[in-house]
């Protein structure tokens, strides 16, 4: 075979024909660029995370507990302190007090000694603010509490019982995202002065942590074997570096995933651009390529010169959109700033670079395959009048074994994407049934216009509708591709709703927004005097109670770790349980099975109810028993009853309910709910709380509402740009679609025109195909959509979906109004051109 001559070939003919080889492009550029950026931007914060790992921890070591240390793990903890730096630090949530302004608001109190972070920067402002702290001078304030409160350094900041000159603000500090810094601001107080805040009292919720430093990384491998379950078993939590590199590893998959799979999604737009530029390519092409076989070129020869010309365009396109993505890429960590806790050292990433460019050649060559086999049935008798051959693809084996391939790749790469199997295979299985669902809506339209065909309607009508069933028609191919572009658009857009869908809170009058707690059972009686003096309602009084599992159906924690046959989650004794005592079910709870008990018949029937969730986490179900360390004192329980809750109502909500009669006299703090009118209200009510009880805390649901809608639209904002990667390549196979099938219906027109038609009667018939072409094509992917997102919004998100029907109706127009659009505006080219000089180009 004469491979030069076969090249040549190539080139000749993309001669003639590059302006619509470009569409072929335009299909994958947009595609391989998100993947390139997508990847490159995940190459990036791996190596950045490795990199700064101990800058997000502070330290080499760090213990962390919500008790103080006893004797055991005083003693470790002063060992491991000789063997090299150590720094420890309180952290609580306070409500704090801005003297100049008088305003109060919730925040995270980290009551830090000298020398921490022993790795990275506190930046703040002005800069020597954290040196002057190292001191023991005042307090340091993030940047988002002084913004909120017009403060500035200078002023002063009171928590608890003590006031605080402020130093200086907190840009920056180890493991702080803006997100974090947004959602629990700190203040930052010298370790020294805590006792004289007057918040370290019993029942304060607490936590201790100790970091370490030490001369080497290998004392960390040698010491943490030694003390790693002797600290498990008092409850306390270890982190060193590598579990921090884990877990931040871990807090990123979910978006990673996220992105990966919309880069694929991009990707398989292109894929389906250019199956779908190629297919009606080729048909356009079925005369040259009979010519060729009249000049003795082979089947295989007419075949290798056409896959020459995609591969060498798909190498075009591949590199196009390797070097947008990596612009792209550049621009992402501005996007992501707030998301992540590290500095991002963006640099080419040349591993993306190469995988998008071997993807696009691998598209390039799978995708085109398909159409371009129909190449080998074309007969030379083409040449001299035009044959329609029926080629039923699943008759020719070629064509399975790359329909096969394609599937191999869908599922190949969704499965890399996503990371497993499962949800791969059901991805690709959906890919499959929305091709066939828009397939047959495309063959159901073809058929039922070809048998109840309107002979009695309008010349134009009856001219629109025949377009859509004769000989070399386009409705297939269009609704194919026009209606899986419209199916993602509208389904990212779906997806973006759900996962961003405001938080809002009811107009009832009842709907409470402020809520109180940390108060002692001795501060109660005057708290509820002072909030009937505001004349505010005491919608809820609750007490809550800590304890932690001891026992689940016989087995302890050290059961499980002698016997790891044994079917209970481990880390269900972990951490503490806040639970609560009495008779009766809220607005936001459901009994699913049992019966609730209200009071206990004694201390041997003792039968709490157990959120259904949690109880399918613990492996429990009814009649099972529980034992509960309350406090230091165990009580004995059995399963009576597992209720439905929901969460989303602006209440307390609780995992596990006592009946009465059990927990009265154990160690407790009490919640106050309440409903305020306004947030001038609410500051002098909580002013007051402040100064006459500085241990109790404020949750304002108002405040916290507003700081939840300004991260939703950012997360909408991240949603939206990496979304519009697929959504401008579904408009861009749309464009590329329609367009490239202007050449096939440039012989009709003029066939048409030389009939005695007019130009306007053309327009006419073409707008009307068009139409009907875009209307079902952007109906069906719809209606996929809105199957696609309510499953996953049920399986996925755990959330209820409501179709928007405004939106889906603007999706809708806008589809078929692009379709009709883009399709006269190909007309207009061949309206204006005599028909003469058309046919006279062989086009």
């Amino acid at each position: 075979m004469n491979t030069a001559w076969i090249f040549q070939m190539a080139w000749r003919d993309s001669r003639r024909n590059r302006s619509r080889l470009l569409l072929f492009i335009s299909s994958i550029i947009l595609g391989i660029a998100a993947l390139v950026a997508i990847y490159g931007l995940g190459y990036t914060l791996e190596r950045d995370i490795d990199s700064q790992a101990k800058t997000l921890i502070g330290a080499d070591l760090a213990l962390d507990a919500n008790q103080p240390p006893d004797a055991t793990v005083q003693q470790l903890i002063d060992s491991l302190g000789k063997t090299g730096t150590a720094a420890s630090e309180n952290n609580f949530a306070s409500m704090i007090y801005f003297t100049k302004s008088g305003g109060t608001r919730l925040a995270q109190v980290r009551a830090v000694s000298a020398g921490f972070p022993f790795y990275g920067a506190i930046e703040t402002r002005p800069a020597n603010a954290y040196q002057r702290f190292a001191r023991q001078e005042g307090a340091m304030v993030e940047r988002t509490l002084l913004l909120q409160f017009n403060a500035q350094p200078g002023d002063s900041i009171r928590v608890g019982e003590k006031t605080f000159l402020i130093l200086g603000e907190i840009l920056q500090s180890p493991g702080k995202t803006g997100f974090s810094a947004a959602v629990a601001p700190a203040v930052w107080i010298p370790k020294q002065d805590l006792d004289a805040t007057g918040l370290l009292q019993k029942g304060s919720r607490i936590n201790y942590l100790y970091y370490f430093k030490f001369k080497s990384d290998k004392v960390v491998e040698e010491v943490l074997p030694r003390i790693e379950t002797r600290l498990e078993d008092a409850g306390w939590d270890i982190e060193t570096v590598e579990s921090r590199k884990r877990n931040t590893g871990r807090a990123f998959e979910d978006l990673n995933e996220f992105l990966k799979l919309v880069s694929f999604i991009a990707l398989l737009l292109g894929c389906i651009g250019v199956a779908s530029a190629i297919h009606i390519y080729v048909k356009e092409k079925i005369s040259s390529i009979a010519i060729l076989k009249c000049m003795g070129a082979t089947n295989r020869q007419a075949f290798l010169i056409f896959l020459v010309q995609m591969l060498v365009i798909g190498f075009i396109g591949s590199i196009l959109g390797a070097i947008l993505g990596t612009v792209i890429q550049f621009l992402l960590p501005s996007v992501f700033k707030d998301f992540l806790p590290i500095e991002i050292s963006m640099q080419v990433s040349w591993k993306a670079i190469g995988q998008g460019i071997l993807v696009g050649l691998l598209v390039s060559l799978l995708f085109a395959l398909w159409p371009l086999l129909s190449v080998r049935k074309v007969s030379p008798l083409n040449t001299l009048r035009v044959t329609v051959t029926h080629n039923r693809w699943w008759q020719d084996p070629w064509r399975l074994l790359v329909s096969v391939g394609m599937l191999v790749f869908i599922f190949g790469f969704s499965w890399l994407q996503i990371g497993t199997a499962g949800a791969a295979a059901g991805f690709t299985l959906g890919v499959i049934l929305s091709f066939l669902l828009l397939s047959g809506a495309a063959w159901l339209l073809i058929y039922g216009i070809r048998r109840f065909f309107p002979s009695r309607l309008a010349y134009v009508w009856r001219q629109g509708f025949a377009n859509l069933f004769r000989p070399n028609n386009q409705t297939v191919i269009l609704v194919v591709a026009i209606g899986l572009g419209s199916s993602f658009i509208a389904l990212l857009f779906y997806i973006q709703e759900v996962l961003t869908g405001k938080v809002q809170m009811a107009a009832s009058e009842n709907q409470p927004n402020l809520v109180v707690f940390d108060i002692q059972p001795a501060q109660k009686d005057s708290l509820f005097q002072l909030t009937r003096e505001f004349q505010l309602p005491v919608i809820q009084d609750v007490p809550i109670i800590t304890m932690r599992l001891s026992e689940i159906k016989g087995y302890s924690a050290a059961d499980l770790k002698a016997d790891t046959t044994i079917d209970i989650p481990r880390r269900a004794f972990d951490g503490e349980i806040r639970a609560t005592y009495r008779d009766s079910l809220t607005e936001a709870e459901t009994i699913v099975q049992g019966k609730l008990q209200d009071s206990a018949r004694s201390m041997n029937e003792i039968l709490i109810s157990i959120e259904e969730g949690y109880a399918k986490r613990l492996k429990v179900t009814l009649g099972d028993e529980l034992v509960f360390n309350v406090q230091g004192a165990p009580i004995r329980t059995k399963v009576g009853s597992l209720r439905q809750v929901d969460w989303n109502r602006v209440q307390t909500n609780f995992r596990v309910i006592f009946p009465k009669g059990v927990l009265e006299q154990a160690p407790k703090f009490h919640v106050l709910v309440t409903r305020v009118p306004s947030a001038d209200y609410s500051a002098r009510y909580q002013r007051a709380l402040v100064e006459n009880f500085p241990t109790v805390s404020v949750i304002d649901l108002n405040l916290i509402l507003t700081v939840v809608d300004d991260i939703l639209d950012k997360i909408r904002f991240v949603i939206q740009f990496i979304g519009g990667f697929s959504i401008v390549t579904g408009i861009i196979v749309l464009i590329a679609s329609i367009l490239i099938s202007k050449y096939q219906r440039m012989q009709e027109t003029v066939l048409l025109r030389t009939l005695g038609a007019t130009s306007k009667q053309v327009f006419a018939i073409t707008a009307l195909e068009y139409f009907f072409l875009g209307a079902l094509a952007a109906f069906t992917g719809i209606v996929l959509a809105l199957i696609g997102a309510a499953l996953l919004a049920r399986f996925s998100f755990d959330a209820t979906f409501i179709p928007p029907l405004a939106p889906t109706l603007l999706i809708f127009v806008a589809i078929t109004g692009l379709t009709v659009l883009i399709g006269l505006l190909n007309s207009r080219t061949v309206l204006k051109a005599p028909p003469l000089s058309i046919l006279n180009s062989g086009s």
